[in-house]
């Protein structure tokens, strides 16, 4: 599948888009907090839309963009995620939108998913606590896309320290779209983790 990269201006610096535009359904996915590359769960959610024959989008943060090593603010982040969906629409005219990405990219997702006209989120590793706090829930950010009326599916670790399959289960309403897979924080099967999000699309392919 071919891929286009774009450069796009936010309000934090340049965002960078790779694309693989196919059909007029998109999934587009951001990455966690640390490192330079994508993890091989995200390459494996945006390898399962393509096989489906959807259109999908990576997002670079511009603090990534710019060579940095550690992720901005979240404020900053949901501005920089923002502008690069509001480009997205712009240019491709998405007839659904899917959002999603892993650890901190899970939670910008569900932030700005109402903000950005998502019709549903995908949370990849959704970091519910640091570890060994659970007393600092995000629970609300997970929460907030589900009060806005959007499908969320979350696929999460079976010992992620960040809040175990359980723990997210806990905080959701009853029959929460909550998928356990090997691994902790680092999802451990990536094939596993394309079957989770092609059973995901599939519900949403038409």
């Amino acid at each position: 599948m071919s891929e286009t990269t774009h450069l796009v201006d936010t309000p934090a610096g340049p965002a960078r888009l790779t694309i693989r535009a196919r059909g007029p359904q998109w999934l587009v996915l951001g990455h966690g907090a640390g490192g330079l590359t994508w993890s091989a769960d995200i390459l494996a959610a945006a390898d399962a839309a393509g096989d489906l024959g959807w259109s999908v989008a990576l997002v670079d943060q511009p603090w990534r963009v710019a060579g940095r090593k550690v992720a901005t603010r979240p404020p900053v982040l949901d501005q920089g995620w923002a502008a690069a969906l509001s480009w997205l629409r712009v240019q491709h005219h998405p007839q659904w939108l899917g959002v999603g990405g892993r650890s901190a990219g899970a939670r910008v997702a569900c932030r700005t998913a109402a903000a950005v006209a998502a019709d549903a989120v995908l949370a990849l590793s959704f970091p519910l606590h640091p570890p060994g706090h659970p007393e600092r829930s995000r629970a609300d950010e997970l929460r907030t896309p589900l009060a806005a009326g959007l499908p969320v599916r979350v696929i999460q670790g079976a010992r992620d320290p960040f809040g175990r399959p359980e723990e997210v289960r806990a905080v959701l309403p009853d029959g929460a779209d909550v998928v356990e897979v090997p691994g902790t924080h680092t999802l451990a099967a990536p094939e596993t983790v394309a079957q989770a999000v092609t059973d995901w699309l599939t519900r949403h392919t038409g």
